[in-house]
């Protein structure tokens, strides 16, 4: 891949075509308002396939996360056969998230989670016919890499609002049952569930529904504007197929399998300016993402939410 400041590559027959921007555009796009360090907190949910006794455990996490995006200079040429090069544009990131409330063996907070990625603007296509898009691509540790493309809504002069999110096992086979477990009830004692002194300020309601902590997050504040960033590793704008997961043989497993297989991955980004009471502003940015993980015939919900502010 070539990346270069302010012109393409030239090629044997000449200068190779590609989409030019519009006069003083941002080439980032809508991604623009990413840019820069965000630090915050959240709340990470995931049920762990256990073996042993039960098939499952349910790891229940208060995070303290850091975001650290940084834009990639220049263009970053995409060749087309079907139709003419296209430039991308995008930023790298690294996110890393903690827990709040557990240490490790260094005695400080222990790592739940470390994210090397890009964040890429696509501009409009012919073949195929594709409007202007953004992806995300990430490699997680655990072996896990994925694609998730989908659109940038433009921005709305109020907050955002927070669908339900659900963290209910389901069925892998039609109709995808849902089957409810006694561990997401934190009035029941559960020895396969997170001890209730790791977790001192998760509720009930978190449980039932981890996206009211983003609605905690914006509570009191004058937010004039929301930029909506909503990507899938499924197909967001059929018929097109760009993304997907890949994981490693351990995850598949074989026999019985798999192990942890992540198949799908979902998420809202939020980027807000908020309107403080001396009219300076400060920008926000809020998630919710919902990674499916295969195992015993269920497909289990890992949903991870947080609300950060740019440093």
């Amino acid at each position: 891949m070539e990346i270069l400041d302010d012109f393409v590559l030239t090629s044997v027959s000449g200068r190779i075509p590609h989409l030019a921007l519009a006069p003083g555009a941002n080439p980032l796009g809508p991604l623009a308002g990413l840019g820069g360090t965000w630090k915050g907190h959240g709340f990470n949910q995931i049920w762990r396939p256990f073996h042993g006794t039960q098939d499952r455990f349910l790891e229940l996490n208060e995070t303290n996360e850091t975001l650290q995006l940084e834009a990639i200079p220049g263009d970053i040429p995409n060749r087309g056969f079907l139709q003419a090069d296209i430039n991308l544009h995008g930023l790298r990131y690294l996110q890393q998230i903690q827990d709040a409330r557990v240490l490790g063996p260094n005695g400080k907070p222990a790592g739940i989670h470390i994210e090397p990625g890009l964040w890429i603007n696509i501009p409009a296509t012919t073949n195929p016919e594709d409007p202007t898009t953004v992806s995300r691509m990430a490699n997680i540790p655990h072996g896990t890499s994925f694609v998730a493309q989908g659109s940038a809504f433009p921005p709305v002069n109020h907050a955002p609002t927070f669908a339900p999110a659900s963290i209910t096992p389901f069925t892998i086979a039609p109709p995808h049952t849902p089957i409810q477990f006694p561990e997401t009830n934190l009035g029941v004692a559960s020895a396969f569930r997170t001890p209730p002194a790791d977790i001192p300020n998760v509720t009930q309601a978190m449980v039932d529904n981890p996206n009211i902590v983003l609605a905690q997050g914006i509570a009191g504040k004058d937010i004039v504007s929301t930029t909506t960033l909503r990507i899938s590793t499924t197909d967001l704008n059929p018929p097109s197929t760009g993304g997907g997961t890949a994981n490693i043989a351990f995850l598949q497993g074989a026999a019985g399998g798999p192990n942890a297989q992540s198949v799908q991955v979902d998420a809202i980004f939020w980027i807000e300016t908020i309107r403080e009471a001396n009219g300076s502003t400060t920008h926000q940015l809020q998630y919710s993402q919902t990674v499916l993980l295969n195992f015993n015939n269920l497909s289990w919900p890992h949903v991870s939410v947080a609300t950060l502010l740019r440093q």
